[in-house]
């Protein structure tokens, strides 16, 4: 890259000989919308400086908060998708590769303002015992929140967000452009999952019903509420492969979102289908995927029936006995 003050003198001087044409040019320099870039960030509270989340080993050993099970490289993201907070993004656009900034984001624009109404009393019955301590968080009708005190039958629970009411401070740094789609993937799929699974991409050939055009010299008076005719024709179909695992198939925004994150892969990489296949580990335990989604293998009738069964909420216990009790 070339020295900064360069940059900014070369800029100034185009700018005075061609504003219109240089401004349009300036535009569409450095990062825009879309592209998908790696980072390296460090995401603290304004007030205290309290780490809240980095890249970094060494800063997550300063402040305490070393995890061996945390992965530390830097984040693939895409720029303008929503993966970092909204004023980090509008930072980013015009940014180039090795470029570093630090931007202040409000408590409205991070985790939300504290809201005294979200602190409130419940009873202690809707709290499993082995969470009845202050600090511990629990769920409560659906929500998030943790425990403050425990006073007799009675618990306060603050359901804010544990940062909410905190500006942060966001400092990143531009490791790189990602070109590669397999990397791209990558990081789309590691936004929602703790482990990104093996990825490749493929071409391969998929049967397709194809509606036959009406041939244009036959009848006029042809009934126009006639079935369509269709044919099957053999196209080729670039594929993204996703190999399922156990800890992708029962992470709970996979399972909510699979639809959506396909449809993301599909448009950011320009792929025509996402199949997803099960690996089966052989050892007769649980099965490590759930082939058949968005465009993968089947994965048998007896698992479409238990999915079936576990979307309509219905309980095979209770149906077992009701069988009973009338033979009986």
């Amino acid at each position: 890259m070339t020295d900064d003050a360069d940059t900014q003198e070369e800029a100034v001087d185009e700018a005075e000989a061609e504003p219109e044409e240089v401004a349009g040019e300036e535009e569409s320099e450095g990062l825009q919308n879309g592209d998908f870039v790696r980072l390296e960030y460090t995401v603290r509270t304004v007030e205290d400086g309290t780490v809240v989340d980095t890249t970094s080993h060494e800063t997550a050993e300063e402040a305490g908060i070393d995890d061996d099970n945390h992965d530390f490289s830097p984040r693939t993201i895409v720029v303008g998708a929503g993966h970092v907070f909204e004023a980090v993004d509008h930072a980013l656009v015009g940014d180039g590769e090795g470029d570093e900034a630090t931007v202040d984001i409000p408590a409205a624009e991070a985790f939300g303002t504290f809201d005294p109404d979200d602190v409130r009393t419940v009873s202690v019955d809707k709290i499993d015992e082995d969470d009845r301590y202050p600090g511990a968080q629990v769920q409560i009708d659906g929500e998030q929140g943790h425990l403050e005190t425990v006073i007799g039958g009675r618990a306060r629970v603050d359901f804010n967000h544990p940062l909410a009411g905190e500006a942060l401070e966001y400092d990143y740094e531009i490791v790189d452009i990602v070109e590669d789609r397999l990397e791209k993937a990558r990081g789309v799929l590691g936004i929602y999952l703790q482990e990104v699974p093996d990825l490749r991409i493929d071409t391969a050939e998929v049967e397709e019903e194809v509606q036959v055009e009406a041939d244009e010299d036959e009848d006029a008076d042809e009934d126009e509420d006639a079935d369509p005719t269709y044919e099957t024709e053999i196209t080729e179909k670039e594929t993204l492969y996703i190999d399922a695992t156990p800890q992708m198939t029962m992470n709970q925004r996979w399972m909510f979102q699979k639809q959506q994150i396909a449809g993301q892969l599909v448009q950011r990489l320009g792929v025509d289908r996402v199949v997803v296949e099960e690996v089966l580990d052989g050892g007769g335990g649980m099965m490590g995927g759930m082939g058949g989604m968005m465009g993968g293998m089947g994965g048998g009738a007896a698992d479409d029936v238990e999915e079936a069964l576990a979307e309509a909420d219905v309980d095979t216990d209770e149906i077992v006995e009701e069988i009973e009790s009338v033979d009986e």
